[in-house]
């Protein structure tokens, strides 16, 4: 799978149509940089605990505690925004689907898993009826469901 760089100035301008192959993003200065330098501060502190054992311990174990912290502080300002964001899209999935499957057809996706409703997401409205019925019935996974869509419909908001 293929990733897309994302950049804060050109978010939502893409080199190519959005598809399977190239729908999942990266930005470098988080995913190269950031995560990578709060990583190995952790190893070094880790490191550096080991080789001046058992001096100055204390204050040795307190570096690597906060290097845990500071690398955990980095995961959750990335995770808890794409948290909400899962909301927002179930929230605009439903009322998508209330706008184009009958009635019935609605009420049967509450047993959708999240991983479900953000593939589906990626369905054309033309073909999203055919494919939600279908992956009700087979319990498609989201992958199966991602690479069943002929139409894609991008989302080149995701973060």
């Amino acid at each position: 799978m293929m990733a897309v760089p994302l950049s804060p100035l050109n978010r939502g301008a893409m080199p190519a149509p959005q598809n399977y192959k190239n729908h999942t993003r990266l930005y470098p200065p988080y995913h190269f940089f950031v995560v990578w330098v709060f990583l190995i501060n952790i190893i070094l502190t880790i490191v550096v605990l080991i080789r001046r054992w058992p001096h100055h311990i204390a204050m040795h174990i307190w570096l690597v505690v906060m290097a845990l912290a500071l690398f955990m502080l980095v995961t959750f300002a990335r995770t808890f925004p794409l948290g909400v964001q899962d909301r927002v899209i179930r929230l605009e999935e439903n009322l998508r689907y209330q706008r184009l499957v009958s009635p019935e057809l609605a009420a049967t996706t509450q047993s959708l898993s999240l991983r479900q409703i953000l593939a589906l997401r990626f369905a054309s409205d033309a073909e999203l009826p055919a494919l939600l019925q279908r992956t009700l019935s087979e319990n498609l996974t989201p992958k199966a469901i991602k690479q069943s869509i002929n139409n894609w419909r991008a989302d080149d908001l995701r973060i």
